[in-house]
């Protein structure tokens, strides 16, 4: 008789809770110095995220973001990040395998904080040589969403859309709940349609994810972003945080649950503590100034801008800072700028996590010395 197949695993139940993320900043106790983790939306937050972006769609790199995420929540780290379209899906399911690795180990889903994002359209697995016609078989003739939803040949903010990608991230990452969920890369839109069709489709956005709240499928939701909120106003590309805030506000009142903002920012790309692209109660502001009076968490990417940071620094910054090398030296400043909560870090090599993490021991950069590096580099 042939073996029966075996049935998936049940989702795994629970979020981040305060009571769980106080726990798990105790398990972590003196491994982390002052200042590593923050409280955001109740939460304990560590100031540096796991991030699963870069590599090849295979097996080795499926076992190393897998090895690398339990590395992580070992040593300090409890917020992860990833994307449905990140590796085609396999990177969902390395941080869906990283979890039921680490709750074998002691560890509850109440601790870590999980993050994934929805918005480009994405294949399962691998890139076919011909991806359309997956999509029109997957999503067009299945009536998910109409083409002409679909912008600059790659991205969706269509409702129908959305709830399809929280089922597949939901099963991928093998949990009832996902903390945080961000429209990923929403500026993509600018390219193609009107500012009034953009704000409609985010505001239906919106809608449709305060009812995922309400569904128990995600906690909250926010924007992750490249050029938004780093543009100068002019832009075509650039997003008004207020106006965003405001969407939600038109949506669901004060109570909504659009929460966070993902965005670049390193020491080449410090946009978003000195340009004022952003206006709040008539005034122009820097997002890190925007951000806490509308009640927005901001959580940056990029801050070794794909290892170009991680030498060839100028003096001055290891004079500021100190530290043993540029690549703690530029990730110290990412996690010591005012406002900002935690960086994410793109670690798919447990020995890479390690080395990284190694700044958790060691206290954010003080105001006077991250100041410095402002003055030395005018």
């Amino acid at each position: 008789m042939p073996t029966p197949a075996s049935s998936p695993a049940p989702l795994i139940p629970g979020f981040a809770t305060p009571e769980g993320t106080r726990r798990y900043v105790s398990r972590i106790g003196s491994k982390a110095a002052p200042g590593h983790f923050r409280e955001q939306n109740g939460l304990q937050t560590s100031s540096i995220g796991i991030g699963t972006y870069l590599g090849e769609a295979d097996t080795p790199t499926d076992r190393g973001y897998t090895d690398s995420v339990v590395v992580a929540a070992e040593n300090g780290v409890n917020l992860i990040d990833t994307a449905i379209n990140y590796r085609f899906q396999r990177s969902e399911r390395s941080v869906g395998a990283a979890l039921r690795k680490l709750l074998a180990a002691g560890f509850s889903r109440d601790e870590l904080i999980l993050c994934t994002k929805a918005g480009f359209l994405t294949t399962d697995g691998e890139m076919p040589s011909d991806p359309l016609p997956y999509f029109t078989s997957e999503y067009v003739e299945t009536g998910i969403f109409r083409a002409d939803e679909v912008a600059a040949g790659c991205h969706c903010l269509a409702p129908g859309f959305l709830e399809n990608q929280i089922e597949r991230s939901l099963k991928n990452l093998g949990v009832e709940c996902i903390d945080v969920l961000y429209l990923h890369n929403p500026e993509t839109q600018l390219g193609e349609v009107s500012r009034e069709l953009f704000n409609d489709r985010i505001r239906a956005a919106f809608q449709f994810l305060e009812l995922a709240t309400a569904a128990g499928k995600i906690r909250m939701y926010g924007l992750a972003t490249w050029n938004a909120f780093r543009q100068e106003e002019s832009a075509q590309d650039h997003l008004s945080l207020a106006e965003m805030v405001e969407l939600a506000r038109d949506v669901a009142g004060d109570a909504h649950h659009f929460r966070f903002v993902q965005l670049p920012f390193n020491l080449a790309m410090h946009e978003a503590l000195t340009r004022p692209s952003q206006k709040v109660n008539g005034r122009q502001v820097s997002m890190v100034q925007a951000a806490q009076p509308l009640g927005i968490t901001l959580v940056t990417s990029a801050p070794l801008l794909q290892g170009k940071l991680s030498g060839g620094l100028p003096p001055f910054v290891a004079e500021a800072l100190g530290l043993a090398n540029d690549r703690e030296r530029a990730l110290q400043f990412a996690r010591s700028a005012p406002g900002i909560t935690t960086i994410l870090v793109g670690m798919s090599q447990p020995k890479h996590v390690l080395e990284n993490l190694a700044l958790t021991a060691v206290e954010p950069a003080e105001r006077d010395q991250f100041l410095k590096l402002f003055e030395a580099g005018r």
